[in-house]
């Protein structure tokens, strides 16, 4: 498969590696099918947040002293997902070299599902962190199976809204998307311990979550790991910033429009999940030439469904931040 350079893409906002890019934005449009009007939010003082991509779904976010990631998963070792010789199989594999250094020191690891390309790095970072990590029963369940004490491990299962002084998190339960067959890759749960996983097949889905973080200060940002949704969960949250899972498939009826009216046509619209996940962390991010449609799918729709609404696309580890 061909890969398709990104450089030739206008990223909104000016990013630099070794400064913060501010991505300007537009009031959200109110949607006139929301199911219910976002409270308006007011911002106490705090310092700006910084958020940087680690591919796929992850993220890095610094808001002041403190670290949060999204889903870090840095290894990004082969299964031959995208060359066409997939395999279950697969061991799963740690690499400290490629993971060391980005976390930074994460205070809170939140995890959308247990997916490899999702949890994989997860049990390695918390250990060498002592960060608390939130996700569902089966990430808490495998959490201890990978050794986790449990005072690092916070089951969620949607709809709390946790206070972490600096910033607050919300959680949104959600659901995976689907596969050409209407499927997905992995289904299942963890409802006790299991013995330690060692292929990529022994992490199952394990329900999804999506997270809204907000800083104090703002903005709030939505986060997703999986192109799919529950609309009535999404009422009122109104983030400023969505960082939007890409479809893989049409198996979702009218997934972009749906989504952006559910969070009420954020102002800023962050595409993820779209990249070749299994090569290293370099810029221009790598994406195939199926994948680069898709992209190109959802780029059109959100334009053409939410004009105003500012679109990044994100370059790896290059800090970001948002008005």
């Amino acid at each position: 498969m061909s890969n398709s350079r990104l450089g030739r893409r206008r990223f909104l906002g000016t990013a630099a590696s070794a400064a913060v890019a501010t991505v300007a934005t537009t009031s959200a449009i109110p949607s006139a099918v929301s199911a219910a009007p976002a409270a308006s939010r007011r911002r106490e003082p705090g310092g700006p947040a910084a958020f940087r991509w680690l591919g796929t779904s992850g993220w890095r976010i610094d808001i002041g002293a403190k670290t949060v990631l999204v889903d870090p998963y840095l290894s990004r070792f082969s299964t031959g997902l995208f060359t066409g010789a997939f395999n279950p199989a697969t061991k799963l594999t740690v690499d400290a070299t490629r993971i060391a250094g980005h976390p930074g020191t994460p205070h809170t690891i939140l995890v959308t599902h247990t997916h490899w390309d999702h949890y994989n790095d997860v049990p390695h970072i918390a250990k060498q962190s002592g960060a608390r990590v939130f996700g569902t029963l089966t990430a808490y369940h495998l959490g201890l199976a990978y050794g986790l004490p449990t005072t690092q491990l916070s089951p969620v299962k949607g709809g709390e809204v946790l206070d972490f002084g600096d910033y607050t998190v919300e959680v949104v339960a959600s659901l995976h998307s689907r596969n050409g067959s209407y499927s997905m890759a992995f289904p299942g749960v963890r409802p006790a311990v299991p013995t330690k996983p060692e292929t990529i097949a022994d992490l199952p889905e394990g329900d999804t979550l999506a997270f809204q973080v907000t800083p104090r200060g703002g903005p709030s940002v939505f986060f997703m790991g999986a192109s799919d949704f529950v609309e009535r969960n999404l009422a009122g949250l109104a983030p400023d910033v969505a960082m939007i899972a890409v479809p893989n498939t049409d198996a979702s009826h009218e997934y972009v429009p749906r989504l952006l009216a559910a969070l009420d046509r954020p102002a800023t619209v962050v595409p993820v999940h779209w990249d070749n996940f299994e090569t290293t962390l370099t810029n221009p991010p790598p994406v195939t030439t199926n994948d680069q449609a898709r992209l190109d799918k959802f780029l059109a729709a959100v334009r053409d469904f939410a004009p105003r609404t500012q679109i990044l696309l994100p370059q790896y580890l290059t800090p970001y931040t948002f008005a």
